[in-house]
């Protein structure tokens, strides 16, 4: 019986993650080891489940019936071993975040550090990419994205406040330019532009003018894949470039960055962690949300013990 629910636990990753490699990454185990549970199941179901190519796999027609049919179950399966858990004193399991691209910034460091002092036995596997993901399909406990993409059946907790975004430049380069009035201005300006990776296309640097979003496309005189490199070229004066507000704010009290068009640049919702509404909660998730929670309450209240 154990062999049969861990080879049908091996199926649906495969079934998922398209791959033997990648399924073996989300499981923890061995291409090969992936592949012989794969080879026993499908031997003692007497049909073929996949089809592989030398890039990918596809489910066949018995593999697509078989998937529809296992997935809930083993969703229940794993809900009920996570009820049972909940009977232990001690929180223990692995929590895995799917992260997008700049909530790094807000995870790390003090936050995750003081989660997992409280919780020593509990492990956390975080991944980084700047992809979208179905964070159910893909087996992660929750996400952590911009409020305003997440969708409208999950629970979302705010990590961080408002986020802006700002245009800058530094002094010596708004003496030999003149400040643009206007982000259709930025046409006439070298700007020092970002994008995700290679095929992505460069970002388009969005504004709001009198409650109506629009975007720019500007001329990149350079285009990277990393915001800091691009802060750094803008304090070396090579052009203007856009970039969250609280990475800036050393520069923007120092004077060494400059910000302009900020008449078209509104704050808008920041980070949350988030996760499905209708799924089992574990108690390392519960926790980690009440944690989450907890840090923005302090952090709102020393902002407020602050002087102005």
């Amino acid at each position: 019986m154990g062999d049969e629910l861990d080879g049908m636990a091996t199926f649906v990753a495969v079934a998922e993650a398209k791959g033997f490699r990648a399924a073996g990454e989300r499981l923890g185990v061995s291409h090969s080891a992936v592949s012989q549970a794969m080879r026993r199941l499908e031997e003692r179901l007497g049909v073929a489940l996949v089809r592989r190519t030398t890039r990918s796999v596809h489910l066949t027609e018995a593999g697509e019936r078989l998937y529809a049919a296992v997935r809930p179950a083993l969703n229940e399966v794993r809900a009920a071993v996570a009820a049972v858990g909940e009977l232990s004193t001690a929180l223990r399991g692995t929590l895995r975040l799917h992260l997008i691209g700049g909530a790094e910034r807000y995870v790390s460091g003090p936050l995750l550090a003081g989660f997992l002092t409280a919780h020593p036995q509990v492990r956390l596997e975080l991944v980084l990419s700047d992809t979208l993901v179905d964070i159910v399909a893909e087996g992660y406990d929750a996400g952590v994205r911009l409020g305003e993409v997440i969708d409208q059946d999950m629970i979302a907790v705010p990590m961080s406040g408002d986020i802006r975004l700002v245009v800058v430049g530094t002094p010596s380069y708004f003496k030999q330019h003149k400040k643009p009035q206007h982000p259709r201005e930025l046409v006439d300006h070298p700007c020092i532009n970002w994008h995700p990776n290679a095929v992505v296309p460069p970002y388009r640097w969005e504004f709001t003018e009198k409650g109506r979003n629009f975007s720019v496309t500007v001329p990149a005189r350079v285009l990277t894949t990393d915001p800091e490199i691009n802060i750094r070229l803008a304090r070396e004066g090579v052009g203007l470039t856009m970039a969250r507000e609280d990475r800036l704010r050393e520069d923007i009290a120092r004077g060494t960055l400059v910000k302009v068009l900020e008449e078209f640049s509104p704050p808008f919702a920041g980070y949350y962690l988030y996760y499905p509404k209708r799924q089992h909660v574990s108690p390392a998730l519960r926790a980690l949300v009440d944690h989450v929670r907890g840090s923005r309450r302090q952090t709102r209240s020393a902002s407020r013990r602050q002087p102005r």
